[in-house]
């Protein structure tokens, strides 16, 4: 079992430092929305280096299994990048953890811990290598991808720069349930991609966590199946509060008689008994808070608010 000490933080991104760009999803389709997402990062001092598989096409995918996996590991092996920028989401990402290994098949997961980790940035499809990073024990940033960075507010944009480069994260504002405040590790993801993962070796443990979930085009019998089998698998038993983000696009069909989605998530979550605030500003379709994954934070759902440690060593 994963100590929580174990969590390590990638080093504060500093203005000249080499970001590499990688598609390890679907393939990129949003040309204009990308460039402008790589021109903030460079409006910023950054050097962003863009793979050359982040153009490639293999059906709905970002090039080939073997191309994209090619591309995160050169960039994660690259000693002069600091920090991985995720172009998109889409689909992807788990068939690149099927035998994947972050340390390298030479190298024991406690020399990986020592050696200097990076950034890895995006969400979505990426909650697969968010999480995934997060099972040996390395932080990373549930935040805006290339192609959705240049819709967020300024804030937001601030946000995600103040994370990465170790500044403090101001508190999120939500709806409360109640139930008190609850500390714990955050764990953010979305909903869809994170049940794809549940009980296998890429799922980190779950067990003190805050889970951090949002959700977009999933019609509310489809959050209620997902849920239910969280809750049939004893997936929430040891979780310590959870806080969501937007569920956008999560109507049933017209004419189809349905819960809301607001519906589903207080009917399958509300009677768990830990704190849980709504309505946070993450998540698809809207601003999207960074979320660091692995350091402390504390979910108060009396007054309905998130807040974080310092993402500074």
């Amino acid at each position: 079992m994963l100590d929580f000490s174990a969590y390590q933080l990638p080093p504060p991104l500093q203005t000249g430092d080499l970001l590499r760009v990688i598609a390890p999803s679907g393939a990129l389709r949003e040309q204009e929305a990308f460039h402008k997402g790589v021109e903030i990062w460079r409006s910023r001092g950054y050097q962003v280096e863009i793979s050359s598989g982040v153009e490639e096409r293999w059906g709905y995918l970002a090039g080939s299994d073997e191309s994209r996996r090619e591309n995160l590991a050169d960039a994660w092996q690259n000693p002069d990048c600091k920090g991985i920028l995720c172009a998109r989401g889409g689909y992807g990402s788990a068939r690149l953890l099927e035998n994947w290994s972050w340390q390298g098949a030479e190298q024991k997961i406690v020399d990986f811990l020592h050696r200097t980790p990076k950034w890895l940035i995006g969400f979505s499809d990426a909650t697969g290598l968010l999480w995934s990073l997060g099972k040996v024990g390395i932080a990373g940033v549930h935040g805006p991808l290339l192609t959705t960075l240049a819709t967020e507010p300024e804030w937001s944009i601030q946000r995600l720069f103040d994370c990465v480069e170790g500044r403090p994260l101001e508190p999120l504002k939500g709806v409360g349930w109640g139930s008190g405040k609850v500390s714990g590790i955050l764990i953010p993801g979305n909903l869809t991609v994170a049940t794809h993962f549940l009980n296998t070796p890429v799922q980190p443990q779950l067990a003190g966590v805050i889970l951090a979930l949002e959700d977009v085009t999933e019609a509310p019998y489809r959050i209620d199946r997902m849920l239910t089998q969280w809750r049939m698998i004893g997936a929430f038993r040891e979780v310590k509060g959870i806080a969501l983000g937007r569920f956008s696009r999560c109507e049933a069909p017209p004419n189809i008689s349905s819960l809301t989605v607001e519906e589903v998530l207080r009917d399958r979550l509300g009677n768990l008994g830990i704190p849980i605030v709504s309505d946070l500003p993450f998540g698809h379709d809207g601003p999207n808070a960074a979320l660091p994954l692995g350091i402390p934070a504390e979910l108060d759902a009396d007054r309905g608010s998130l807040s974080f440690s310092s993402t500074e060593q």
